[in-house]
Formats: structure tokens, C-alpha cells, sequence
């Protein structure tokens, strides 16, 4: 891709990138939100136009108009939301689009599906429901969409923001067994240990330009992160000792079902303090969301009581949580964070726009809510093309992230509930973020995180409580444990348990 040039209304995307992938090699692209990664890769995809700028492959100048065009020249995408078909089969969902005619033979693609999985150690079967399979096999559907359309030129979008870490490390190997057979990979991500672990070159850009080219074994995670924000980067959370007050949600003997009809949270007790930090480990799918969804009013409590502030809200509305004071970054941004064709102005002040200054007697204040809007815009820096104006989902998932984070914080709660705050944000963004969550502790504010991301536990929580069935296995100081210890209660190993 040569001299790529790309605008939106009020903002220049791409400016002159440059960006040449070898044959076998697996190159990353580093940027911070905003900076136009995606933007230069919808490009190579078919899904935008380039302005400026020509796209050659193997050595051949190519016109591409649309994602068929780039699949006719081996060139394919995972997209960083899937696109999938729930109710489909992995093979029904592989072979859309592909098969012409009024009749497809089934049985022949779902052959083909079986040995491209084995050959590339996807351990994927054909006829698997997609609503029935985990978020990494989910991925793994993706990338064998690609390779049945024999595509050569792999592009990975922020492949790992929904992966638990064992489900990153198979991905990392299946993309060196994509490698290492000839296939060139790109590979999207703010991830700065997945491109020391397997990228061989980085190209680096901010806010839309070319910064530099990178040998990844010759150079440093200090220097690249650098290199991307402009400015050296702490990968350190610096805090003091933290002071805990009185108790601000206090959760007794709570049990909450699932979407499968069982049990996700089993007789769970736990209290978050002011002035505290809280982080809840455990692996993806462990009962954190069905504790979060039973906190903030999203599902009802089989049992037990949620006291918040002193009183019991157990079965009280949303709404009536929100405006005692209780702030939520949800963990999908897009289904529960924002209304995606609504503007930021608009959802900077969905939970408060019926109160003052927002709105008199009924009456929208608008001038009011863009210029609350624009002040948070601007100081969580959020990057969008028409500031307030813009609507939700034109914004990089990282900068809808920025303002879901803003919004929630600017509204000063009394307990924020931060759910994966950090997901799919850059090295710079999340040294702010975690800057922010610190300083609401320091103020006295409760502050429930959770993370699936286990050094971010350690570095922002003052306790942790480890989670694994749905249970608590325990709660333990931060200062006085390791990762280990909270990785073997993760995998359900309690204390005085023969490992």
C-alpha cells in the first residue's frame, strides 16, 4: 500500500501511509485509537476507497472496490466484532457467499472445512452450532472462512480483545502455523507482548502517519510504545497505600442464574469500601457476568441482597441504581455502552438528560448537553471527526470505549463498576485510564474492577477476590499475594488444596 491517503468529514484518517508485507511474514500494525489502523486496512479490504495513494499485490497494481474483489486477490479479514450467523452451523457460516447456484453440496465444503482445520490445528468440526461454541472458536470460524477462500493475505483486527489467555496463546500459534506455510499475516492490536511474541516487522503510525518500520526481536516495548503516543509510556500504575472507608456495596449470600437456567453466582459475599479498589479475577466466563448484570439491576437476584450505600436495591429499577449514584462500564460497549446511531452529545447524557442543567421543565437544553459533551470529549480524548456531533458507532471501538469510560467517571458515582475498562485501548490511553481509576479511589470512591487481563488486577486493586464457578474462592490483599497463587484459585484450588 503506497501513499495512502483517506479523509472523513473534519479528519484526515490516512495521510501518505506506506505499508509493505512480505510473504511468510507475520507484521504488525501499532497505532493508538483513532490513529487509522482500521481505516488503512477497511481500505485493503474493499470496504473504503482510498482518495490517494495505489495498492499493488505480488508486484501487480490492483483495483479494489469491495471484499469480493479482495477475496478474488486472496486478501482476508477478521473483523474485530464477528461476522456470524448465530443460529448457523460452522460450515453453513464458512461457505456463505461462496457456493453459487440453487443447490450447494454440504457434505463436500464441510470435507473441505474438516481438513483445512486439521492441517492448520484449528480443532474446528463442521456441523458445531456457532451459539454454542466459545467467543476464541468463534474466531477460529472466522479465519477458516478465509482460508476456504484460499486467501494468502490475512488481516487480523484487534484478534484478541474477547480471548482468554489460553485462547491467545493457541491463536498466536496458529498464526506462526499460518506463517510458516507461506501465508503473510497482518495483525491489528494495542497489545505490545503479543507483537514481541510473534510479529517479525511493526509498522507504526499516529494520528494517521507513518512514524517508522520496526524489526520487532531488535526493538523494545518501551521504544515502540514511545514511538506510538510520542511521549515515554509507565507500564507501572503508581499509587499510594489506599485508606478504606465505610462500606459502599456490601453483596450477602447472592445467587443469580444464568442464560442456561443454572446457577452463574453461587452464595457470593463481598463488600467494596470507599477509598478501595476491588478487582475480581477470574476466567472469562467464571459468574462475572451475572454478578455485574445482578448489581446494576440487568438481572434478578435468586437469592440474597445487594445493599448500596446502606440500603438494600436488590430488586430496585436501573434507574433509580444510576441516580443513587452508581456508575457501570459495561464489558460490550456496543450492545450495553452506547446507542450507536445516536450521537455522542446524545449519550454522554443518556442516564441524566431528564436533570438539571440537561433539561428545564421538560425541555432539552442543548447547548447545555454539547457543551458537557465536548468536555468530556476533550479530556478523555476522545478522537472523532465532528466532536459532539458524531454519532457513536462511526467512532473506532476504542474511542467509543474513551467515552463510555468519561462518561461514567465525569458523572463523579460513589461506586464505579469498571468491567474490562481497558479493552481494546492503547498503551498511552490506558496508562490515562488507569490513572483515573486510581484517582476516584484516592477521592473516596468505591471502585468494583473487573478483568480478565490479570497484571492490570494486580496493578490498580488494593484486594482481590477470585472467582471461579460462580463462587467466591477467596479474597486476598494484593501487596501480600502473587499471580500464581490468584491463577490456582482461578482454576477453582483453594487454599490448604493439594495442587
Amino acid at each position: 500500500m503506497l501513499g495512502i491517503r483517506k479523509e472523513f468529514p473534519g479528519i484526515v484518517a490516512n495521510d501518505d501511509i506506506t505499508l509493505q508485507v512480505r510473504e511468510g511474514e507475520i507484521h504488525a500494525i501499532l497505532g493508538e485509537n483513532g490513529a487509522g489502523k482500521s481505516t488503512l486496512m477497511s481500505i485493503l479490504f474493499g470496504l473504503y476507497h482510498a482518495d490517494k495513494g495505489t495498492i499493488r499485490v505480488r508486484g501487480k497494481e490492483v483495483s479494489i472496490k469491495s471484499p469480493n474483489d479482495a477475496f478474488d486477490l486472496g486478501i482476508g479479514m477478521v473483523h474485530q466484532h464477528f461476522q456470524l450467523v448465530h443460529n448457523f452451523t460452522v460450515a453453513e457460516n464458512i461457505i456463505m457467499g461462496k457456493e453459487g447456484g440453487f443447490v450447494y453440496d454440504i457434505r463436500k465444503a464441510s470435507r473441505k472445512i474438516k481438513e483445512i482445520s486439521e492441517r492448520y490445528g484449528l480443532s474446528i468440526e463442521p456441523d458445531m452450532v456457532i451459539e454454542d461454541i466459545t467467543v476464541g472458536m468463534q474466531q477460529r470460524v472466522e479465519i477458516l472462512k478465509m482460508l476456504y477462500r484460499d486467501a494468502d493475505i490475512l488481516i487480523f483486527d484487534e484478534p484478541t480483545a474477547v480471548l482468554t489467555p489460553q485462547e491467545i496463546d493457541e491463536l498466536m500459534q496458529i498464526m506462526r502455523n499460518l506463517a510458516s506455510e507461506g501465508k503473510s499475516i497482518i495483525l491489528i492490536t494495542h497489545k505490545l507482548s503479543e507483537i514481541k511474541a510473534v510479529a517479525d516487522r511493526c509498522t507504526i503510525i499516529r494520528r494517521g502517519r507513518l512514524v517508522d518500520v520496526v524489526s520487532v526481536p531488535d526493538t523494545s516495548v518501551e521504544t515502540m510504545a514511545a514511538a506510538m503516543v510520542g511521549r515515554p509510556v509507565s507500564f507501572k500504575v503508581e499509587k499510594a497505600p489506599c485508606h478504606p472507608g465505610k462500606p459502599i456495596l456490601e453483596i450477602d449470600h447472592l445467587s443469580v442464574m444464568n442464560s442456561k437456567k443454572v446457577l452463574g453466582v453461587k452464595d457470593f459475599s463481598l463488600s467494596v469500601h470507599a477509598g478501595e479498589i476491588v478487582g475480581i479475577a477470574g476466567v472469562d466466563g467464571n459468574g462475572q457476568s451475572e454478578l455485574v448484570e445482578a448489581i446494576t439491576g440487568l438481572r434478578k437476584a435468586e437469592a440474597g441482597s445487594i445493599i448500596f450505600r446502606g440500603k438494600d436495591i436488590t430488586s430496585l429499577a436501573i434507574a433509580d441504581r444510576n441516580s443513587m449514584g452508581m456508575g457501570h462500564i459495561p464489558e460490550d460497549r456496543q450492545k450495553r455502552g452506547l446507542i450507536l446511531s445516536e450521537t455522542l452529545a446524545a449519550n454522554m447524557v443518556i442516564k441524566r438528560f431528564t436533570e438539571e442543567p440537561f433539561s428545564h421543565h421538560g425541555m432539552l437544553d442543548y447547548p447545555a448537553i454539547r457543551e458537557y459533551s465536548e468536555a468530556i470529549i476533550e479530556r478523555f480524548d476522545v478522537r472523532s471527526g465532528e466532536g459532539s456531533d458524531s454519532l457513536a458507532g462511526k467512532l473506532s471501538g476504542g474511542n467509543q470505549q474513551k467515552a463510555i469510560i468519561g462518561r461514567e467517571i465525569t458523572a463523579d458515582p460513589d461506586l464505579l463498576i469498571a468491567v474490562q475498562p481497558t479493552r481494546g485501548l492503547d498503551v498511552g490511553a490506558i496508562e490515562f485510564i488507569h490513572k483515573q481509576l486510581v484517582d476516584e479511589r484516592d477521592r473516596g470512591k468505591a471502585v468494583l474492577l473487573i478483568s480478565f487481563e490479570l497484571d492490570e488486577i494486580f496493578n490498580l486493586s488494593d484486594r482481590i477476590a477470585v472467582i471461579s464457578g460462580g463462587e467466591l474462592i477467596d479474597i486476598v490483599d494484593t501487596a501480600s499475594t502473587d499471580e500464581h497463587a490468584v491463577g490456582l484459585m482461578m482454576a477453582g484450588v483453594r487454599k490448604g488444596d493439594s495442587v
